[in-house]
């Protein structure tokens, strides 16, 4: 007679197990430690088998015979319910390792390491905003490039067209390695070239004319926020690196004997350590942020902790606070307002190019380069302070010096 909750409830273990039965071929065992596992008895092919289908209380009577009738009914359609359960398991799994945002988090996982955290951090916020959403739990092998291409226009119907650019750059990255590791049989992204408008070029305000540098300078002079904030304003024009790598200089980098700072490749764009000379105006700045915060791990430590570097909006906003609008300076505009001077100046355009670390693409010619220009850089960067601080005091922008035979 079928099984009733009072039943299974009242039968008590015994030294061996015991089954007592429901209809259709369900059956509760009972093991002597006390444990019941619901068991389906059926055969297919000839074979007799058993199906488990859960744990007593976890799966109750009700449920049990559930799940027994879809197995019947799957035996009914000449499945074999065991079989069927093992290629669900097995396409679970595959869904979980084959999944757009599984490839996607795997990869970010093996080469994000090597990313600086600004290119990581944005990678991550791009597919986590504009992409997991909607595409996460496809199989990475069944997108085509409609799919993408619906989600890159709808970056793009938000106003930020550079961002849809970016997102269908990261996607290719991620169908690539789905490639390589065997998930996918090609990148469709490729189709997508031409679908976007193109993006226009972001360029960062910059102050270039020699007079208003001289006030801007008297303006960083003058700034009354934070002293370490203070010191980053007045290197930043001194030392014209990229915000994310001044933000995260650490005291480790620094050789104050020698007057330069190694910034490590993976912090650097193009991955490839960077040596920037320094001139004795910046080393006088280190020398006095040093008894600030030379016993922590950054030169710019945070406001509300030292374990973190700046944040890489300060820079900007103490531009602001200073009066100075985004469309006059930013951070990144430093680099612009050395680079036309120093090239205006008559400076190798080499050894410029070498100091602002735009990347060569041929390694042997960019190891050349590094060791050719580093003694004119060396010089560049003392003239280029002498000229900032010619500057701040009113006077016209100095002579160029003449290069030395060690540089020529």
């Amino acid at each position: 007679m079928p099984l009733t909750d009072t039943t299974i409830r009242t039968t008590k273990p015994s030294p061996a197990p015991v089954k007592i039965y429901d209809d259709g071929g369900l059956f509760l065992l009972i093991s002597p430690a006390g444990g019941k596992w619901w068991r389906l008895k059926y055969r297919f092919g000839g074979v007799e088998k058993l199906l488990s289908l859960g744990t007593y209380p976890d799966v109750s009577l009700k449920v049990a015979r559930e799940r027994r009738d879809v197995a019947r009914r799957l035996l009914a359609d000449g499945v074999d319910p065991s079989e069927h359960r093992r290629k669900a398991k097995a396409m679970a799994v595959e869904t979980a390792t084959h999944s757009f945002e599984a490839v996607a988090v795997e990869w970010l996982a093996k080469f994000g390491p090597t990313w600086c955290d600004g290119h990581r951090e944005r990678a991550q916020g791009r597919l986590r905003n504009d992409v997991f959403p909607w595409l996460g739990k496809r199989a990475i092998s069944e997108i085509t490039a409609a799919d993408v291409l619906v989600c890159l226009q709808r970056v793009e119907a938000r106003g930020a067209l550079h961002t849809a650019h970016r997102v269908r750059q990261t996607c290719g990255q991620v169908f690539r390695y789905a490639v390589s590791t065997g998930r996918a049989q090609r990148d469709p992204t490729g189709d997508l070239k031409g679908a976007l408008p193109p993006a226009v070029e972001e360029h960062h305000a910059s102050i270039t004319d020699p007079k208003l540098i001289g006030g801007l300078l008297r303006a960083i002079d003058g700034y009354q926020g934070s002293f370490v904030t203070k010191c980053a304003l007045q290197l930043a024009p001194l030392l014209f690196v990229r915000p994310g790598e001044l933000r995260q200089a650490e005291w480790q980098e620094f050789d104050i004997d020698t007057a330069e700072w190694r910034i490590p490749a993976e912090r650097m764009k193009m991955r490839e350590q960077h040596r920037v000379p320094l001139s004795t105006q910046a080393v006088a700045i280190l020398r006095e942020l040093r008894p600030l915060t030379g016993d922590g791990r950054y030169v710019f430590s945070g406001v509300r902790t030292a374990a973190r570097p700046m944040s890489n909006n300060t820079v900007n906003a103490a531009l602001r606070r200073l009066g100075f609008t985004k469309d006059e300076m930013t951070g990144h505009g430093f680099r612009s307002m050395a680079s036309t001077l120093l090239n205006e100046r008559g400076w190798s355009a080499d050894a410029i190019e070498a100091q602002l670390a735009h990347g060569e693409r041929n390694k042997i010619r960019a190891a050349y380069n590094f060791a050719k220009y580093l003694p004119e850089r060396r010089e560049m960067m003392q003239w280029w302070a002498d000229c900032l601080g010619a500057l701040r005091s009113g006077a016209p922008v100095i002579p160029l010096r003449a290069v030395s035979a060690a540089s020529a």
